[in-house]
């Protein structure tokens, strides 16, 4: 299947920030690919993807929850036909739990630990749309860390 060409340049993206360090870089690039797509009015798959990694480059957390929920609206829009077609290995269903630990996380360090339990929560209902592989085992290992943080209770 032929890749998308806008989600390999937003993948280019994640590894400058993540592989190499690059975060300012990472920052422009997606900046770059933001603009190129529309912004918001953007392809909702491209639009998701690239607000769920642009959030990982921002220096405050009001900032980085303005993107995750961008990414978590867009989402929203999405069809199984959509991701399908740009050959991403996830399910809609799939890409919620990502989505919500982020939120939860967020919104934990802004001291909104109600949302942050509820973003929790719907991250914990959707996970069995996850495999049990690399991507799997990191949003899990995400969560347990988040409810750890929220409240032992939370576990």
């Amino acid at each position: 299947m032929k890749v998308d060409p806008v989600l390999a340049r937003i993948g280019e993206a994640v590894a400058l920030h993540h592989g190499r360090g690059r975060r300012d870089d990472a920052r422009r690039l997606f900046t770059q690919i933001w603009t190129e797509i529309g912004g918001e009015r953007g392809d909702p798959l491209h639009v998701c993807v690239l607000a769920h990694a642009m959030a990982d480059v921002q220096d405050g957390v009001h900032d980085e929850l303005l993107w995750d929920l961008r990414a978590l609206t867009a989402a929203g829009a999405l069809t199984e036909a959509d991701v399908a077609r740009a050959g991403v290995p996830l399910t809609v269903a799939g890409l919620y739990p990502s989505l919500h630990l982020n939120l939860a996380d967020c919104y934990r360090r802004l001291g909104e630990f109600t949302t942050a339990r509820e973003h929790l929560r719907l991250a914990r209902a959707g996970i069995g749309a996850l495999g049990d592989d690399d991507y799997g085992r990191l949003i899990r290992t995400g969560l347990e860390r988040i409810a750890e943080q929220l409240d032992p209770r939370d576990r």
